[in-house]
């Protein structure tokens, strides 16, 4: 089975109202990404909650279409109906491809130390006597790979004292749970918003042997924990700061991660005065940062 794409660029203020017109002319998908990607003048949107994202200036649209259908016309008439006039349009197709097998490919074991590493399901561990944090890439958040995953990930393996409860907030796929539990936690307790991180967080710990409890986001009875991990972003950690300096016991430890390098005086501001943080943590510009409530 093959597809085809058509792929065409237009200004951030009709990329909207073309993406949905091209949906209701019969495109299977619409990406939107940004024009200059790949080029000195690229510009990375996180869009967080509380931010106002601007828009790429200009935005490159990739419908994908059944190979039977006239994708050109189709995305020339979707422009028509948004009242957009129709740009230069690229037609590509794309073949088949066995989509599991390739999207195993991108995922390989990873070194948090050498003690340490993340490995997908189907792979072997690659040092028998490390510990190997058995983890399948899924729905939620956290395969190891991203620098503020690796950046958590190693506070706990250099840091974590034996037996400490550890409450892991915006949990994601509990890696940073799991990482806890099989490093020599106590008691683990991971919580998220989305239904589906709390699921796949379950499975991940049962995988790998670690006894932790998942829960929503809804108001649960924790006492404070000896140390509090958060891998969200910078302007969700502001506004939970209040939550989350009562969840660390006094003298316990708060490491919060997700936070780009301009972003860390902000968040600090939010933990201050609670929190003694100590010199943060860096990698591709990003910040961990750790600190003792006082």
């Amino acid at each position: 089975m093959t597809w085809r794409r058509v792929l065409f660029v237009v200004s951030a203020a009709d990329a909207e109202r073309v993406s949905d017109a091209l949906m209701d002319a019969g495109a299977l998908s619409v990406d939107a990404a940004d024009a200059a990607a790949g080029t000195a003048d690229e510009e990375p949107i996180f869009g967080e909650p509380g931010s106002a994202a601007t828009p790429w200036p200009e935005t490159r649209l990739a419908a994908l279409f059944s190979d039977d259908a006239p994708a050109e016309a189709l995305a020339r008439r979707a422009c028509g109906s948004a009242g957009v006039p129709a740009p230069a349009m690229t037609l590509e197709v794309v073949d088949d491809e066995d989509w599991v097998r390739l999207t195993q490919s991108q995922f390989a074991p990873i070194r948090i130390s050498d003690r340490l590493w993340i490995v997908p399901t189907w792979c072997d561990p690659p040092e028998p006597g490390a510990i190997s944090l058995r983890l399948d890439p899924g729905l939620a958040f956290g395969t190891g790979s991203h620098p503020t995953t690796r950046l958590c990930l190693g506070w706990l393996d250099r840091h974590l004292p034996p037996g400490a409860t550890v409450i892991d907030y915006g949990c994601g796929s509990g890696v940073l749970a799991v990482a806890a539990g099989l490093l020599g936690a106590g008691r683990v307790v991971g919580i998220d918003i989305d239904p589906q991180a709390v699921t796949a967080s379950r499975d991940n710990a049962l995988a790998n042997g670690v006894a932790a409890e998942f829960h929503d986001a809804r108001p649960v009875a924790l006492p404070p924990a000896d140390v509090v991990v958060a891998n969200i972003l910078a302007n969700p950690l502001r506004v939970l700061a209040p939550l989350l300096i009562g969840l660390v016991k006094p003298g316990g430890h708060i490491v919060l991660s997700g936070i780009l390098e301009g972003q860390a005086d902000a968040v600090m501001d939010a933990y201050s005065p609670a929190i003694a943080f100590e010199a943060p943590a860096r990698e591709d510009g990003w910040i961990c940062l750790q600190g003792v409530r006082r």
